[in-house]
């Protein structure tokens, strides 16, 4: 877990630091104010600590925002450039990461964690459009779309396309919490009715389980 942590790690400071070494880093478009910088930084920590919010944030940001961006990438550098390999080293990473985390260790999110998450998300979406107010960028793609196609170009012209954003992301985040409420209910019932109470129980015992704009082409 924590070698995947320091993976993620790598792929999303290493593209800071090849700003730097290129003389391309600028406020306007490079400050850690995409979700993409947010869901680095709860999945390297969840990986390490194991604490139920940065699961649940790695777990719902990872299988919608990380999984839309490895679909659809708004990458205009292609291989090999570095930034090719540190887009899909953290974004690719994020998702495996919450699929090790819930599906594998069993970390499951919360009954209703989805509507935390999704209040976390728009406070983190306000403070990226004070941002672009201030700077004139367009971090978390508030101020227009991407530069290259992605879902967002389906979702209407500026500002419809980020209240339908919205509603999708929160319909989203329902369906994976009624998946993750099903796998829960699953593995009780598995618990409490199998001969194997003990191994199981020893299992749950180990891991319990609870009842994106910057410069265009690289960061979404």
């Amino acid at each position: 877990m924590r070698g995947l942590a320091l993976l993620v790690l790598a792929g999303w400071i290493g593209e800071y630091v090849a700003d730097v070494v290129l003389g391309t880093w600028t406020v306007k478009y490079d400050l850690p104010l995409q979700l993409t910088d947010a869901v680095s930084l709860v999945t390297i920590l969840a990986l390490w600590t194991r604490r139920q919010l940065l699961v649940e944030l790695t777990y719902f940001w990872s299988l919608t925002a990380s999984l839309q961006a490895i679909l659809t990438p708004d990458l205009a550098r292609s291989f090999p450039s570095v930034y090719y390999f540190t887009y899909f080293i953290y974004h690719v990473g994020a998702v495996v990461a919450a699929c090790l985390l819930v599906f594998g260790c069993r970390l499951y999110p919360r009954p209703a964690a989805f509507w935390r998450v999704f209040a976390i998300t728009l406070a983190y979406a306000a403070l990226a459009g004070a941002a672009d107010v201030i700077t004139g960028g367009n971090y978390m793609y508030l101020s227009a779309k991407p530069a290259h196609n992605s879902l967002l170009n389906l979702m209407g012209a500026w500002p419809v396309y980020i209240a339908t954003t919205a509603g999708l992301a929160l319909a989203m985040l329902f369906v994976l919490q009624l998946l993750t409420d099903w796998l829960r209910l699953h593995d009780a019932g598995h618990i409490t009715a199998g001969p194997d109470v003990p191994m199981r129980t020893g299992l749950r015992a180990s891991f319990p389980s609870a009842a994106a704009h910057t410069r265009p082409g690289r960061r979404s």
